[in-house]
């Protein structure tokens, strides 16, 4: 998969490229970039099930997508989750990434390490696991009985929103996931158990850059102070 900034930017994702222009004071310069934000994480009509639009005022511009430079030792194609930040990156080609915000696991549910993306899917189910069942046994009352046991059905009302990526090591699932989420004001804090979400307009493009087999690397602090991300300290 060829991803280079140029192809990147004139592929599927070429709204991001108007958000991806450097800082600027002047006015024009701030309308232009709402204008490309606007298109970005406006509705989306024509999935399985209708995703409205983002208040975008709600979020911190900081955590909205865009392309930046990233300096890292990992291959093009890579994600690179960076809890300490909530940022997760996908590595491109010249030193490039596109950074999306994310929300990652709260005290006592963070996770790090490398995992690979060995299932997506779309309007994914929701299958909690035993733990979470004996930490909040309400959420039983709000599950079905579905192939795979207790669960959820994909949908608007799913906490695992519009699409998932489903993290393995080996023959071993994670249990950990990149997920959208219905609620975007949660983006850019530490909310989770454990799982990173995205908005919902952010985690369909990263699915459609994805394939199954792609390197997945969640950073620990101090790895996550090691990598460069010129733009990071400016948003």
């Amino acid at each position: 998969m060829d991803l280079s900034r140029r192809t990147f930017l004139l592929g599927a994702s070429a709204a991001a490229a108007g958000a991806t222009l450097p800082p600027s004071s002047t006015f024009a310069q701030s309308l232009r970039d709402m204008s490309a934000y606007q298109r970005m994480y406006g509705p989306v009509d024509d999935d399985l099930y209708p995703i409205p639009g983002i208040d975008l005022s709600r979020i911190n511009p900081a955590y909205l997508r865009r392309v930046v430079e990233y300096d890292t030792t990992e291959p093009p194609g890579t994600i690179v989750v960076d809890p300490q930040t909530r940022y997760l990156y996908l590595v491109m080609r010249d030193g490039m990434a596109v950074r999306y915000g994310v929300g990652v696991g709260r005290s006592g549910f963070g996770w790090s390490g490398a995992a690979t993306i060995k299932d997506k899917q779309e309007w994914p189910d929701w299958y909690p696991p035993k733990e979470m069942f004996a930490r909040e046994p309400e959420l039983m009352e709000q599950m079905g009985e579905l192939p795979g046991g207790a669960g959820m059905p994909g949908g608007p009302g799913n906490p695992l929103g519009a699409r998932a990526l489903y993290l393995w090591q080996g023959n071993k699932d994670t249990l950990y996931r990149i997920h959208g989420t219905f609620e975007p004001w949660t983006i850019g804090t530490n909310v989770s158990s454990g799982c990173i979400r995205m908005i919902n307009q952010d985690v369909i493009d990263l699915y459609n850059h994805t394939p199954k087999g792609t390197k997945v690397v969640v950073l620990n602090p101090p790895a996550g102070r090691g990598r460069r991300d010129r733009t990071a300290a400016r948003s």
